[in-house]
């Protein structure tokens, strides 16, 4: 049988899955891996080759000298300069590409599926699916373990934007403007009482410090100040995302 060049949607739906499996499990034995390889008319082995090509290109694994594929095509380096383009535009764009691939649709998209046609709704599904793929792939990343405590119960973990998703619309979906923090760590973290500096540093707001007397604050913020947080298997955080929050978001006083 001749080979058969990969199209652009299969290739986004491809990176769209790299980006939600932790890197440790993409084998042709995954059942995510072997699933979408049965809709796009390909062996898990091809399907999780192309996976192990796009962790070629990831700085975070490079950095720590871990290596995907030895070679790759050149139309896998322009999706992943596409998506980090505009992860906003081309999470849902692979989202929705999955959907028709696969044939059906993620809960999402059924949540809203009372909804009555219009823009309304095309807003709600289109942030809802981003949302979804945002924390998917932060959390994957992190291998479902808050990077301040290591908490690894997924109940209580979210995926957190560094640039809050009203500021920087081509990063919402961008998994190096993510952290896995648990709920309260993130809620912290959302209103400014702790922050991450570009040296993965936790920095803890003089507002909590004042709370000295209060145990909780001390054995829960606190004694968080100065640790370094766990590093993701890729998709590492930004630095100038994390400088913009150590500048704009974290209170100082």
């Amino acid at each position: 049988m001749p080979r058969r060049n990969w199209i652009r949607d299969e290739l986004i739906v491809a990176f769209n899955l790299y980006c939600k499996i932790p890197f440790g499990r993409i084998h042709n034995r995954n059942p995510e891996i072997i699933e979408l390889a049965e809709a796009l008319g390909r062996s898990p082995s091809a399907l999780s080759w192309k996976l192990a090509n796009f962790a070629r290109l990831d700085p975070a694994l490079r950095k720590r000298n871990i290596a995907g594929a030895g070679h790759g095509s050149q139309a896998d380096a322009e999706i992943w300069a596409e998506f980090n383009s505009d992860w906003e535009k081309l999470a849902f764009e692979s989202e929705r590409a999955m959907v028709k691939i696969i044939g059906r649709a993620p809960d999402s998209i059924e949540e809203e599926r009372d909804l009555p046609p219009g823009t309304t709704r095309e807003v709600i599904v289109r942030a809802r699916m981003n949302q979804a793929f945002f924390r998917a792939a932060v959390l994957a990343a992190y291998d479902s373990r808050c990077c301040i405590t290591g908490l690894s119960l997924p109940e209580l973990l979210t995926a957190s934007h560094i640039v809050p998703w009203s500021v920087d619309v081509k990063n919402r979906t961008n998994p190096r403007n993510g952290l896995c923090l648990n709920a309260l760590h993130d809620r912290a973290f959302d209103c400014g009482l702790l922050t991450v500096t570009p040296q993965l540093k936790v920095r803890v707001s003089h507002r909590v410090k004042e709370k000295a007397s209060d145990i909780a604050t001390r054995n829960f913020l606190r004694r968080f100040e100065d640790v370094t947080v766990s590093r993701p298997r890729r998709f590492a955080p930004d630095a100038e995302f994390l400088r913009y929050h150590n500048e704009k978001v974290f209170l100082r006083g």
